[in-house]
């Protein structure tokens, strides 16, 4: 994201600030030339995924779309339509019309794989089917957090979002006008002292722009993280108060998001309820339907189905104002709503994480967030590119052009223990920490023809 910050005509005079500046930049440099790449491939996908709702009601309209008719269908005889076309299908979940013009999803699993059906409401049409693991967003939604690779993916992608908060801070002390009067260099970038001086400023003012955006969607989309956002999932706890109190505590402790996909973020953990068997049979979904609409789940939710004969029916809502998210567990037999959590339910912490999440997807408040959030990735682009310009501009021929280490060693390790700081509050970070201080400080300072090459 970021390749570094001039410091200057000549070789400035080995003072303290000046030996801290040189460190800084040091950091700084190491961090842009092996993080950025990263950081543009997440400015790229995640300014393509905001409009997921756009592009794909696009591509699959003739899947979502339907002229509206006089009466639907119940959902059970759309169901019944559906198992006439797909007779080897398990239903899984169920996600009714919610707009006059919308067809009904429904989630089966067949000859092992995932599909969504779509079917007309109101004649009961089978519109088509999809597998939602090879729609085009959820392959970008992949490459945005995982490389594609699994974990491995999921790991660099957080460490390199991790450090980009160091370059941000690295970069804004770079960046600190020292007593600078004009505003040009500073929140204007000099457009007439040559090649090198512009694209500097083109960097550093860019940056400084968008610094609290580009923070905020680094710490909003850590809860997404494998490592990382484990532990925020985790420290997010529900609160007791979510059960019901005329039914028992739940006996299960499977949380939701291992039974059903797709949860709330801060419902992954809420422990899924058992259903008790009743002489009855399972109510319909009609009735489950109607349960969801007295509790006033927002439209567009879905229905996951009991998963075994001790299963619950999970109602939830993902809206993009997560003051309307919402997931019930209901008791398969007798209807009762086993637990029920809203957003004033999470903690402070979940709500805090909730709004954080609904921003981070451009969803919180429309158009306007999406624009932001387009922005903010273009800007990062734009950082990212104007670094690499910079540094090719004022790179030695035969060597990288690294900023060369300062002569007191001891300013690198206040730098180091700045840095580790910001560490342990992002603890992929202190580990690769750990490797850089090992290779810069030990190793490459003892080995002449890669130091030279490395500067």
């Amino acid at each position: 994201m970021s390749i570094g910050v001039e410091l200057g005509n000549g070789r400035p005079q080995q003072t303290k600030v000046q030996n801290l500046y040189a460190a800084v930049w040091r950091w700084h440099f190491y961090a842009g030339m092996i993080f950025a790449p990263f950081l543009v491939i997440l400015a790229v996908t995640g300014g393509i995924y905001v409009f997921k709702p756009q592009i794909e009601s696009l591509m699959y309209k003739d899947y979502y779309y339907v002229q509206q008719g006089q009466q639907q269908l119940t959902v059970q005889e759309q169901i019944q339509k559906m198992n006439a076309a797909y007779p080897e299908a398990k239903l899984n979940k169920v996600k009714p019309s919610f707009a006059p013009n919308r067809s009904s999803e429904f989630e089966v699993k067949s000859e092992g794989q995932s599909l969504l059906i779509f079917i007309n409401p109101y004649n009961g049409q089978v519109l088509g089917d999809l597998n939602p693991d090879t729609k085009l967003m959820q392959y970008i939604r992949e490459f945005h957090g995982k490389l594609m690779i699994g974990k491995t993916g999921d790991r660099i992608i957080e460490l390199s979002a991790c450090w980009a908060m160091i370059l941000l801070v690295t970069g804004l002390y770079l960046w600190w006008p020292r007593g600078k009067q004009s505003i040009y260099g500073i929140i204007l970038p000099r457009m007439n002292k040559g090649k090198r001086m512009f694209w500097r400023d083109l960097h550093a003012v860019t940056a400084f722009w968008l610094s609290l955006f580009i923070a905020a969607l680094i710490v909003t989309g850590l809860p997404w993280s494998g490592f990382m956002g484990t532990y925020l999932n985790k420290a997010a706890t529900y609160p007791q108060g979510m059960f019901s109190f005329d039914q028992r505590k739940p006996e299960s402790t499977v949380p939701t998001k291992d039974v059903v996909k797709g949860v709330p973020w801060a419902a992954e953990q809420l422990p899924i309820p058992n259903s008790a068997p009743g002489a009855n049979g399972s109510i319909s979904i009609e009735q489950v339907m109607d349960i969801g609409k007295s509790k006033g789940l927002a439209p567009g939710y879905q229905i996951a189905l009991p998963a075994g004969e001790k299963g619950v029916y999970t109602l939830y809502s993902t809206t993009g104002d997560p003051k309307q998210q919402t997931t019930l567990h209901i008791d398969q037999y007798s209807g009762n709503v086993l637990a029920d959590q809203r957003f004033q339910d999470f903690s402070f912490m979940a709500k805090a994480i909730t709004i954080g999440i609904a921003l981070h997807q451009g969803e919180y408040f429309g158009a306007t967030n999406q624009i932001i959030c387009l922005m903010v990735c273009l800007g990062i682009i734009l950082v990212a590119a104007s670094g690499v310009v910079m540094w090719w501009l004022r790179k030695p021929e035969g060597r990288v052009g690294a900023p060369a280490l300062p002569k007191d060693f001891k300013m690198v390790k206040w730098v180091a223990l700045i840095t580790i700081g910001l560490g342990i509050v992002f603890p992929l970070v202190g580990i690769s920490l750990l490797i850089v201080l090992i290779l810069d400080g030990l190793v490459l300072r003892r080995l002449p023809a890669l130091k030279k090459v490395l500067g």
